[in-house]
Protein backbone atom coordinates (compact mmCIF):
# COMPACT_ATOMS: atom_id res chain seq x y z
CA UNK A 1 0.00 0.00 0.00
CA UNK A 2 1.37 3.71 -1.13
CA UNK A 3 2.19 5.89 1.73
CA UNK A 4 0.04 9.18 2.07
CA UNK A 5 1.41 11.93 1.02
CA UNK A 6 -0.68 14.66 0.10
CA UNK A 7 -0.91 17.79 2.00
CA UNK A 8 -3.88 19.31 2.28
CA UNK A 9 -5.91 22.17 3.73
CA UNK A 10 -9.27 21.40 4.24
CA UNK A 11 -11.84 24.23 4.49
CA UNK A 12 -14.97 22.80 5.91
CA UNK A 13 -18.64 24.46 6.16
CA UNK A 14 -21.38 25.37 4.71
CA UNK A 15 -21.19 28.70 2.96
CA UNK A 16 -25.19 29.80 2.79
CA UNK A 17 -24.61 29.55 6.90
CA UNK A 18 -22.63 32.91 7.88
CA UNK A 19 -20.50 31.82 10.10
CA UNK A 20 -20.80 28.10 9.17
CA UNK A 21 -18.59 29.27 5.54
CA UNK A 22 -15.32 29.88 7.58
CA UNK A 23 -13.47 26.99 6.87
CA UNK A 24 -13.99 27.85 3.15
CA UNK A 25 -13.43 31.53 3.45
CA UNK A 26 -9.90 31.12 5.27
CA UNK A 27 -9.16 29.37 2.35
CA UNK A 28 -8.98 32.22 0.26
CA UNK A 29 -7.52 34.12 2.94
CA UNK A 30 -4.26 31.51 2.61
CA UNK A 31 -4.05 31.43 -0.94
CA UNK A 32 -3.98 35.50 -1.05
CA UNK A 33 -0.85 35.11 1.33
CA UNK A 34 1.27 33.72 -1.59
CA UNK A 35 3.10 31.68 0.82
CA UNK A 36 2.40 28.23 0.36
CA UNK A 37 4.25 25.93 -0.87
CA UNK A 38 3.76 24.29 -4.37
CA UNK A 39 2.59 20.93 -2.44
CA UNK A 40 -0.08 22.47 -0.43
CA UNK A 41 -3.44 21.89 -1.92
CA UNK A 42 -6.30 24.07 -0.60
CA UNK A 43 -9.31 21.97 -0.98
CA UNK A 44 -12.98 23.34 -0.34
CA UNK A 45 -14.74 19.99 1.89
CA UNK A 46 -18.00 22.14 2.35
CA UNK A 47 -20.43 19.87 4.04
CA UNK A 48 -19.11 16.44 2.50
CA UNK A 49 -18.61 14.50 5.77
CA UNK A 50 -17.81 10.75 5.25
CA UNK A 51 -17.50 11.00 1.62
CA UNK A 52 -14.15 13.01 2.63
CA UNK A 53 -12.96 9.74 4.02
CA UNK A 54 -10.56 8.93 0.94
CA UNK A 55 -8.70 12.10 1.20
CA UNK A 56 -8.18 12.05 4.56
CA UNK A 57 -5.93 8.54 4.38
CA UNK A 58 -4.33 10.09 1.53
CA UNK A 59 -3.02 12.75 3.44
CA UNK A 60 0.32 12.91 6.00
CA UNK A 61 -0.24 16.60 6.64
CA UNK A 62 -3.95 17.81 7.18
CA UNK A 63 -5.03 21.12 8.63
CA UNK A 64 -8.41 21.70 9.05
CA UNK A 65 -10.55 25.11 8.59
CA UNK A 66 -14.11 25.43 10.54
CA UNK A 67 -16.37 26.79 12.36
CA UNK A 68 -15.81 25.73 15.82
CA UNK A 69 -18.22 25.26 18.64
CA UNK A 70 -15.89 24.89 21.57
CA UNK A 71 -18.28 26.80 24.05
CA UNK A 72 -15.87 30.07 24.04
CA UNK A 73 -17.07 33.38 23.76
CA UNK A 74 -17.68 34.01 19.77
CA UNK A 75 -14.77 35.18 18.05
CA UNK A 76 -12.51 33.47 19.62
CA UNK A 77 -9.96 31.56 17.60
CA UNK A 78 -9.20 27.59 18.35
CA UNK A 79 -6.42 26.10 17.59
CA UNK A 80 -6.24 22.20 18.27
CA UNK A 81 -3.33 19.89 17.36
CA UNK A 82 -3.97 16.09 16.74
CA UNK A 83 -4.02 14.96 19.98
CA UNK A 84 -6.69 17.48 20.79
CA UNK A 85 -8.53 17.21 18.53
CA UNK A 86 -12.30 15.20 19.46
CA UNK A 87 -12.68 12.38 16.70
CA UNK A 88 -15.94 11.07 17.62
CA UNK A 89 -19.71 12.13 17.43
CA UNK A 90 -19.99 12.84 21.09
CA UNK A 91 -18.44 16.04 21.25
CA UNK A 92 -20.08 18.18 18.55
CA UNK A 93 -17.91 21.02 17.42
CA UNK A 94 -20.44 22.19 14.62
CA UNK A 95 -23.59 21.22 12.90
CA UNK A 96 -21.51 19.28 10.17
CA UNK A 97 -18.93 18.29 12.47
CA UNK A 98 -20.10 15.33 13.80
CA UNK A 99 -19.89 13.79 10.33
CA UNK A 100 -16.29 14.89 9.81
CA UNK A 101 -15.62 13.66 13.48
CA UNK A 102 -17.09 10.01 12.42
CA UNK A 103 -14.40 10.77 9.28
CA UNK A 104 -11.46 11.25 11.72
CA UNK A 105 -12.59 8.77 14.08
CA UNK A 106 -12.67 5.67 11.11
CA UNK A 107 -9.40 6.90 9.99
CA UNK A 108 -7.75 6.43 13.35
CA UNK A 109 -9.49 2.85 13.66
CA UNK A 110 -8.04 1.98 10.51
CA UNK A 111 -4.61 3.26 11.41
CA UNK A 112 -4.61 5.80 8.46
CA UNK A 113 -5.26 9.22 10.55
CA UNK A 114 -2.96 11.65 9.21
CA UNK A 115 0.96 12.08 10.77
CA UNK A 116 0.37 16.01 11.08
CA UNK A 117 -2.76 16.91 11.87
CA UNK A 118 -3.70 20.27 12.97
CA UNK A 119 -7.76 22.40 13.33
CA UNK A 120 -7.93 26.00 13.48
CA UNK A 121 -11.34 27.42 13.66
CA UNK A 122 -13.38 29.96 15.23
CA UNK A 123 -16.51 30.06 17.52
CA UNK A 124 -19.30 31.23 15.40
CA UNK A 125 -20.95 34.47 16.08
CA UNK A 126 -23.93 33.56 13.67
CA UNK A 127 -25.39 30.69 12.20
CA UNK A 128 -28.62 32.31 9.92
CA UNK A 129 -28.91 32.23 6.34
CA UNK A 130 -26.76 34.43 4.68
CA UNK A 131 -23.56 34.52 2.76
CA UNK A 132 -21.02 37.12 4.58
CA UNK A 133 -19.33 36.55 7.97
CA UNK A 134 -20.64 38.18 10.69
CA UNK A 135 -18.46 41.20 11.50
CA UNK A 136 -17.49 39.20 14.82
CA UNK A 137 -15.51 36.47 12.98
CA UNK A 138 -14.26 38.57 9.90
CA UNK A 139 -12.33 40.43 12.80
CA UNK A 140 -11.06 37.19 13.97
CA UNK A 141 -9.92 36.17 10.37
CA UNK A 142 -6.46 37.70 10.30
CA UNK A 143 -5.70 35.30 13.66
CA UNK A 144 -6.95 32.64 12.14
CA UNK A 145 -5.05 33.02 9.22
CA UNK A 146 -1.86 33.69 11.26
CA UNK A 147 -2.58 30.77 13.38
CA UNK A 148 -2.26 28.53 10.47
CA UNK A 149 0.33 30.36 8.65
CA UNK A 150 2.35 29.03 11.99
CA UNK A 151 0.87 25.75 11.35
CA UNK A 152 2.11 25.18 7.63
CA UNK A 153 5.63 26.88 8.32
CA UNK A 154 6.08 24.16 11.40
CA UNK A 155 5.40 21.47 8.83
CA UNK A 156 8.28 23.36 6.31
CA UNK A 157 5.14 24.30 3.99
CA UNK A 158 5.42 27.89 3.65
CA UNK A 159 7.83 29.66 0.78
CA UNK A 160 10.27 31.47 2.84
CA UNK A 161 9.30 35.10 3.45
CA UNK A 162 12.54 37.20 3.28
CA UNK A 163 10.48 40.63 2.84
CA UNK A 164 12.23 43.50 4.44
CA UNK A 165 14.86 41.65 6.20
CA UNK A 166 17.06 40.90 3.60
CA UNK A 167 17.02 44.52 3.03
CA UNK A 168 20.50 46.24 3.22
Amino acid sequence: MAEAQRKVVLGLGNLLSRDEGLGVHLLADLRATGRLDAAVELIDGGTLGLNLLPLVEECSHLLLLDAVDAGKPAGTVVDLAKQDIPLYTNIKLSQHQATFQEVLGLASFRGKLPQHLHLVGVQPADLTVGLELSATIAAAQPEAVSRCLAVLESWELLIPDHGAANSP
